[in-house]
């Protein structure tokens, strides 16, 4: 009989106090399990939590949370850091509908001390929170630390936080979850001596001492030693801190510190806590440790396990794939967009040598990978740095360049300046197509692409345009690189297609035209990007009930096709506007103000999109239902707009 977990016994994270190493290095092996045996059962982020199990203990078991504050960048790291945090009978739950939130989130636990679905921002967050806990003047303020891992720390904003922690003395640590490295050779005696060296604050104000007392010395030895300058600094520094980086930003660095070994962790992590400075630790981890497939597969085998499927895994092990039904194949589902998109854009690099497309650090995610594999010399990736990837954008159109940046709608919220200030305001020629528009499921309210069409809508120069379905992605990818006017956008969202045919030669749309796909009497819907569909499937209930309405797309919703809306509006008594974005300054009320600024007599304006709030996670069907962004729900709103009391079933 296997012994009872130790486990099942942590239902705080104080229960780990006063444990042995052996039992804490056990607990963080069992955590790790617990992860396996369930994210492969239900779906999620799965490889950088394998790797933080050690890192999770050793936190939780020096220090004292909620009064002391852990803060973890990215939050897909963090459910080991759920599972010690009383959340480990509901882990089963995590991105479902109504179940545990994908990343951390306040309104979900104390010990959640930050929302983390974007990356970068949990050294501005320590930064901030233990400032306020100094202005307090708490004579025993808790500790705070900041684990920045799985690429957070190539964001710019991270680097902000360093130099201002650096420049106010901030006593913070920053666990540098490197998961991207082996051990480094330096974890032996002598990076223990260094270490000891840069933590003590006797040593630390002594090498102070040692620069100030040179200059000092006399018969101009002081002087002369004075003028050296920084080379004199430097050599000083050079001996008493290996990192000189770190150093010059007045941080102390540990590193590298082997991240699955709870009692090296424990004993790094105490002396950094202790030293009343801004440290870094440096800990080297293997994303999927204790799966083989992702542990041993590389770097294609941490990709691939960045997150596993639902029933992805069995027996701790990858699980045999299930045979397709006879019969399943003649009718194989619809391409996704990502691919549809990746597909097309390796096919205008071919055909235009001026087109490169850029990333941020979402190469798979926005199908980027097919234009590394195909032309790896048009392929950019940024890392996690929207801002730079819109400047570096920026910088390449100015030369002539037709620089796409693929980057996820919510993403792209991180470089609002740049897209205001650097591309629409000197008009240069570059192309966002922003991937996961919508709400995209399991990922929750950090990651739902609601607000471009509102926050794109009121920028002078750019055009903004949505495709009803695959083949029109490509032809308007085709629009937005023969545009020689300005920035262009196109919104797509995540997941399967339509299902039609992609055309043999893409061509390019008129600018701000929109298309009537059918018709029909007293009620015209004019659908934009994926609202389309939904409208044709809310006409098609309607006319069960007999009742013919015309269904428009509008491709643009800048500029506005506004010789259509006048039509329809003249010709209709209910506009009803369909948008998969927030309702506020969206599509609908970019109808509104067209209709009224032209001085027409205005029909009733029925807007159907998405309610001013964020969100939850789930899946897009139960998410779509809960805010009634539905055929059926748009179909019972006209009727009852139009007075018909029939229901749509």
């Amino acid at each position: 009989m296997s012994p009872a977990r130790l486990l099942d016994r942590i239902d705080r994270p104080q229960d780990l106090h006063g444990l042995s190493e052996e039992q804490l290095a056990r607990i963080a092996q069992e955590v790790r399990e617990h992860i396996i045996d369930t994210v492969g059962e239900i779906g999620g982020h799965f490889g950088a939590n394998l790797g933080t199990c050690e890192l999770a203990v050793a936190l939780h078991s020096l220090l004292d949370s909620p009064r002391d504050k852990i803060l973890w960048d990215v939050g897909h790291q963090a459910y080991p850091h759920k599972v010690l945090t009383g959340r480990r009978d509901a882990l089963a739950t995590i991105r479902q509908y109504e179940g545990l939130a994908p990343f951390c989130a306040i309104h979900e636990s104390e010990h959640d001390i930050m929302g983390a679905g974007h990356a970068s921002t949990s050294i501005g967050y320590a930064v901030g929170l233990k400032e306020a806990m100094r202005r307090r003047g708490e004579p025993r303020a808790g500790k705070v630390v900041a684990v920045a891992g799985d690429g957070a720390m190539t964001g710019g904003v991270a680097f902000e936080a360093i130099s201002q922690a650096g420049g106010l003395g901030t006593p913070i640590v920053v666990v540098l979850n490197d998961n991207g490295m082996s051990i480094s050779p330096n974890v032996g005696a002598l990076s223990g001596y260094f270490n000891r060296m840069r933590l003590n604050p006797k040593l630390w104000h002594a090498r102070e001492e040692v620069e100030k007392n040179l200059a000092e010395l006399p018969g101009g030895i002081g002087h002369a030693l004075e003028r050296l300058g920084p080379q004199l600094k430097e050599s000083i520094k050079a001996f008493w801190a290996p990192n000189l980086w770190w150093e010059e930003l007045d941080w102390a660095y540990m590193g590298v510190i082997d991240g699955h070994d709870t009692r090296q962790l424990r004993s790094a992590l105490r002396q950094a806590l202790d030293a009343e400075r801004p440290v870094v630790v440096h800990i080297a981890t293997v994303k999927g440790k204790g799966f083989a497939p992702a542990e041993d597969g590389g770097l294609e085998g941490m990709e691939k396990w960045h997150a596993a499927k639902p029933n992805s895994i069995a027996n701790r092990a990858p699980a045999k794939p299930v045979p397709r039904p006879a019969g399943k194949d003649a009718n194989p589902a619809p391409a996704q967009y990502t691919k549809i998109f990746g597909d097309a854009l390796v096919e205008e690099c071919r055909r235009d040598s001026r087109v490169l497309g850029i990333t941020a650090a979402m190469n798979s995610g926005t199908g980027m990978n097919i234009l590394q594999k195909a032309l790896p010399e048009r392929y950019y990736d940024v890392g996690i740095a929207e801002q730079q990837a819109i400047l570096f954008a920026s910088g390449l159109a100015l030369e002539g360049a037709k620089p796409v940046a693929a980057i996820y709608s919510t993403f792209l919220q991180r470089a609002f300046d740049q897209i205001v200030h650097d591309v629409c305001l000197q008009s240069l020629n570059v192309v966002f197509a922003m991937d996961r528009a919508g709400l995209v499921g399991d990922d929750g309210p950090t990651h739902h692409g609601v607000f471009d069409i509102a926050y794109l809508r009121a920028l002078p120069n750019i055009v903004l345009m949505a495709p009803r379905d695959e083949a029109m992605l490509v032809h308007m990818l085709r629009t937005a690189l023969t545009y020689d006017d300005g920035p262009i956008a196109l919104r797509y969202p995540r997941g399967e297609a339509v299902g039609v045919g992609l055309p043999d030669e893409p061509h390019a749309i008129e600018l701000g035209t929109g298309q009537v796909l059918r018709e029909g009497r007293r009620v015209a819907i004019v659908g934009y990007g994926t609202g389309v569909q939904k409208g044709l499937q809310a006409a098609d209930l309607l006319a069960e009930q007999g009742m013919a309405v015309t269904v428009a797309d509008a491709r643009f919703a800048k500029p506005l096709d506004g010789a259509l809306l006048a039509q329809l509006a003249a010709e209709h008594e209910l506009l009803v506007t369909v948008e998969e974005g927030v309702l506020a300054g969206g599509f609908g009320s970019g109808v509104w103000e067209n209709l009224n600024d032209a001085g027409l007599e205005l029909p009733r304006v029925l807007r159907v999109g998405l309610p001013d709030r964020y969100v939850t996670h789930g899946k897009p069907a139960l998410l779509h239902h809960e805010v009634g962004y539905t055929g059926e729900r748009i179909a019972e709103r006209i009727l009852s707009a139009v007075g018909e009391r029939s229901a749509v079933a």
